[in-house]
């Protein structure tokens, strides 16, 4: 419940998502296993890496510095396979995919700046976090929209590898339409769109009726679950009528193209920057996976309903150039006594973010496909070694870090010492 909210008229709100396979998320999927590739082997790697990916061909372009030595083809190809497009009869596989590469060295003007620990440029983000999802899913603490969106073309992954249904194929959209009341919860489900891609066997017109029915039944109602389903929801399986032409054939990939699908759906507000392909130095990553950190504790502290906070950097900084909190009339004590515990607790530096969050670490592919956040924290091992290395050298690392709520103690503390101290 969002108490203290400004109060409106009822209304809907929407968000979407993309698979693994859209042609969008396997370029950021693609930057950020050659991140990880380089991180794996050598920590301090400075990364920012784009894709370009279209019919049969992978570009990669970019700047790095490292000591770490990487086939990137090879990285390329393995993520190709992983996602799924394994034949050639999608134009784009893993076999036959070509793969240009065009990496030079950080520019020096940059480097300058991130040697002296300040921020690897300028720029604004954002975090959120909200209680829309706490019966759904306790301690996500996201916008329930994009929360079912990912989790509906999660689970057409799902059933596409394990076959449940066959002949899907890897590209696919979601969008989820919730309406909301007039103290800004959301009531209902009001329509729900999912476009996959499909094998030829669906693209008829009986075929297509007889995916709409497996989709309904393995995708969207085990989706929705007993909160959230009910017969009177608006579904759309593929409303255009066909989908055989999809992922990189279909249209050309970018990497950082889905910007609001990475984040809150269109809740709240955006600073711009993409994340995938980049290392840690780079503030449009560390520092918005930071925000988000920032706001998912004070929601679990229950300082507030809802949270958004504003980091902006200037390059070559260290220090925050300004640290903004918007609690939207949900806060429960002064939004100035929260913002005066932040600085108090969280290290807001690009070194004490990198720190805090153990963000020099091979973790992020994970973060390319179903979101950034909203995920649950866990442990991923990679192999260290170097590939001229014989044998292997396996480590295990800490994932989606910046979705702990370690700080909500340390915040209700940091507040009471505050308002004792006023």
């Amino acid at each position: 419940m969002q108490t203290g909210a400004q109060s409106v008229s009822k209304y809907f709100f929407t968000s979407e998502s993309v698979s693994m396979g859209h042609p969008d998320k396997v370029a950021d999927q693609i930057s950020d296993a050659i991140l990880d590739a380089m991180l794996a082997q050598d920590p301090l790697s400075r990364v920012a890496c784009e894709t370009m990916v279209s019919t049969g061909m992978a570009v990669i372009a970019g700047e790095v510095t490292t000591k770490a030595y990487v086939e990137i083809a090879d990285v390329v190809r393995n993520t190709i396979e992983r996602i799924g497009y394994t034949d050639g009869e999608m134009r784009f596989d893993n076999h036959s995919c070509a793969v240009l590469v065009s990496l030079k060295q950080q520019s020096p003007d940059i480097a300058m700046g991130v040697d002296s620990e300040g921020a690897g440029d300028q720029g604004l983000m954002f975090g959120f976090a909200c209680r829309e999802t706490e019966e759904l899913e306790p301690g996500t603490y996201m916008p329930v929209p994009i929360y079912l969106a990912h989790r509906l073309v999660e689970k057409q992954a799902e059933v596409r590898e394990s076959g449940a249904v066959h002949g899907l194929r890897p590209d696919a959209k979601s969008q989820v339409t919730f309406e909301y009341n007039d103290r800004n919860e959301p009531i209902r489900v009001d329509t729900v769109v999912l476009s996959t891609q499909h094998a030829p066997q669906y693209s008829s017109k009986t075929g297509q009726e007889e995916l709409r029915t497996l989709v309904r039944e393995h995708i969207i109602k085990p989706t929705l679950g007993d909160r959230w389903w009910n017969d009177k929801i608006k579904i759309h399986v593929n409303p255009t009528g066909n989908f055989e032409i999809g992922g990189p054939h279909g249209d050309v990939g970018l990497t950082g193209r889905k910007i609001i699908v990475d984040t809150y759906g269109g809740r709240g507000r955006h600073g711009g920057g993409a994340f995938s392909g980049k290392d840690p130095t780079k503030v449009d990553r560390s520092a918005t996976y930071m925000a988000r950190y920032i706001a998912k504790n004070i929601v679990a502290a229950e300082l507030a309903d809802v949270c958004e906070v504003q980091l902006s950097y200037a390059i070559g900084v260290a220090e925050p150039t300004s640290v903004h909190l918007d609690c939207q009339g949900t806060n429960r004590v002064d939004q100035d006594r929260i913002a005066e515990a932040v600085r108090e607790i969280f290290q807001l530096t690009p070194r004490g973010i990198i720190e805090s969050l153990k963000l020099r670490a091979p973790i992020y592919t994970q973060t390319a496909y179903h979101g950034h956040f909203g995920r649950v924290p866990g442990t991923v091992t990679v192999d260290t070694s170097d590939a001229l290395t014989k044998g292997t050298s396996p480590k295990t690392f800490e994932t989606f870090a910046w979705e702990k709520t370690d700080k909500v103690e340390a915040l209700r503390n940091a507040v009471a010492h505050v308002s004792a101290a006023v």
